[in-house]
């Protein structure tokens, strides 16, 4: 609420409320437009108070509810006539009233506050028209404001709404990627239970390419989702002025040196962070190992809470953050692992590697997958693909759909929506499996040594495979509705390498290379003793006989 007095005194603008820099430079943009206006401001002191005082005001926004307060105590709007409307906009120096973010959510909470109307700059006029049950008025200077104040034109009448269209797009199809049959499963469980994924393979097998289709197999938003997405776009003002809202699911790409604060959101008065821009949607993450520790160990609340909480001194602030995660690494820094035909990297190199990502991190990933390179005849497509239409991506995102129904209908008691949203405390009546199952789970268990988390996540999984098998009916999940099976072993194997150590044969070779660097070490060394040996003889040599030229040379002068 904006407050003005015009009292006698020292001429000069006053404004308190606990304001910033760009809020206290309103009154010099706002005193210059009225008088470019010719809108005459008498020498007397004007007092602005922005109530509530203790809680910090930023943004450009409050530039238009000064002005008309102002205007109205000079008697130049009609006392009384801002009542119960909410008024926002930058002002220019020539009077043309400039677009301002957040404002969508401005006016939904005008309308929950009860307002009777809204009166925004004219670009934003289209986003805060997205609201139902209440009118807004989109105004370009200063003039047209005030003829809207006189008329009240958000009494009016109002004209039919544009419509918020939804209609998702698909710019990048699966069936454009080689081979990778693993790496496309992968992505269908992922997209189909909304699981987090990580994709491991050497440079240039795919992964990047799997991660930007990943959100054409989402379903299409809702409408609610969509107006959630967008007032947070709106905040952090990345919304088109043409078109005024989101309609597909979002896809963010931060590069590896991101900050902390920029993943997460920060700033003195913090804003929607990568992550909260990709909520509803895929949050992608490049070069997992590159990128700073204490970064991705930020991100291991908000995949277990799907929120963001931010404290700082002048109070806490919640971001919702309910993305799918997908990561994408190489497995040693020359990222050819375990070909070691083609990778140098020591074993040391290669753990020290890998252990920039800390355990706890690599819990939250529900599903991991290598991606091998393509062959020659699958890259130039010689081989020919006989699940070319299974994996396409309009194929696969109707068996999403259609997993997805079936989550929709088991969930619908428990109010979430996926199923990698099943709380721990009710696995056990969801993710029911067969004896054979509870075996195999028993021994990866105690083999593989896995956390409480993990174990869960496998499950969620598992239930998602079960229901892209299209076996709702199953009171358990067996270990015969899961098609992957041989798929995801095949692709675990690699990853089994790195976690669990080498094969016999392997160890074996190394141990052979050991000893062969040993024995060339120890040849070296002989060979350079010998040469030392050799050397210091022949300068022995050299001394014995300078001193006897000497000798010879000194009897001849005698």
């Amino acid at each position: 609420q904006v407050e003005v007095d015009v009292s006698p005194g020292l001429p000069g603008f006053s404004m308190v409320g606990t304001v910033n820099s760009q809020v206290r430079e309103a009154q010099d943009r706002v005193r210059t437009a009225l008088h470019n206006l010719e809108i005459p401001v008498p020498p007397r002191r004007i007092t602005i108070n922005l109530s509530p005082a203790d809680v910090p005001k930023a943004g450009t926004g409050f530039d238009l509810p000064i002005t008309a307060a102002i205007l109205e105590s000079l008697g130049q709007l009609p006392k009384g006539g801002l009542e119960s409307v909410m008024v926002t906009g930058e002002v220019g120096l020539d009077g043309q009233i400039k677009k301002v973010r957040g404002v969508l959510a401005m006016v939904e909470e005008a309308r929950k506050s009860g307002c009777q109307g809204c009166i925004v700059p004219w670009e934003n006029r289209r986003e805060a028209q997205m609201i139902q049950g209440i009118r807004s008025v989109g105004v370009r200077n200063l003039g047209e404001f005030m003829r809207t104040v006189r008329e009240r034109t958000w009494e009016h009448p109002e004209k039919e709404r544009e419509k918020m269209e939804i209609a998702p797009e698909i710019t990048a199809d699966f069936r454009e990627i080689k081979g990778q049959t693993a790496a496309k499963r992968g992505a269908l469980l992922a997209a189909a239970g909304f699981h987090n994924i990580l994709l491991m393979g050497p440079p240039g097998s795919g992964k990047t390419m799997v991660a930007k289709r990943i959100p054409g197999l989402l379903p299409a938003l809702s409408h609610e989702e969509a107006m959630e997405i967008t007032s947070i776009y709106s905040v952090a003002g990345l919304l088109s002025s043409k078109v005024p809202w989101v309609s597909n699911r979002p896809f963010r790409s931060p590069h590896h040196t991101i900050s902390p604060q920029a993943l997460a959101g920060g700033g003195k008065i913090p804003m929607p962070g990568e992550i909260t821009l990709a909520h509803k949607g895929v949050l992608f993450l490049d070069e997992l190992p590159e990128m700073k520790r204490e970064t991705l160990e930020i991100l291991r609340q908000p995949l277990e809470d799907g929120e963001i909480h931010i404290a700082r001194v002048g109070g806490r602030y919640s971001f919702p953050a309910e993305f799918l995660l997908v990561g994408a690494m190489n497995p040693c820094p020359c990222g050819y692992y375990p070909d070691r035909n083609r990778c140098d990297c020591g074993e040391h190199e290669i753990k020290r590697y890998q252990q920039r990502i800390s355990q706890a991190f690599l819990d939250r990933m529900d599903i991991c997958v290598t991606t091998n390179a393509a062959t020659y005849g699958e890259f130039r497509g010689e081989i020919s693909d006989s699940d070319s239409i299974q994996w396409s991506t309009e194929n696969m995102r109707k068996e999403v759909e259609r997993a997805r129904l079936i989550q929709k209908e088991r969930l619908k008691e428990s109010g979430i929506c996926y199923n990698s949203q099943i709380p721990p405390g009710e696995i056990s009546t969801y993710c029911k499996t067969s004896e054979e199952a509870e075996k195999m789970l028993q021994g990866a268990f105690e083999k593989l040594h896995l956390s409480g988390r993990a174990c869960n996540r496998i499950l969620r999984v598992a239930r998602t495979a079960a229901d892209l098998a299209g076996n709702e009916a199953e009171e358990n999940i067996s270990f015969e509705i899961v098609p992957e099976k041989t798929i995801l072993e095949k692709a675990a194997a690699p990853i089994q390498k790195i976690l669990s150590g080498k094969t016999e044969k392997e160890q074996k070779n190394r141990q052979g290379e050991k000893g062969n660097r040993h024995f060339a070490m120890l040849k070296w060394i002989v060979i350079g003793s010998i040469i030392t040996i050799l050397l210091i003889m022949a300068g022995v040599v050299l001394c014995r006989r300078k001193k006897d030229s000497a000798k010879e040379e000194q009897a001849d002068e005698e």
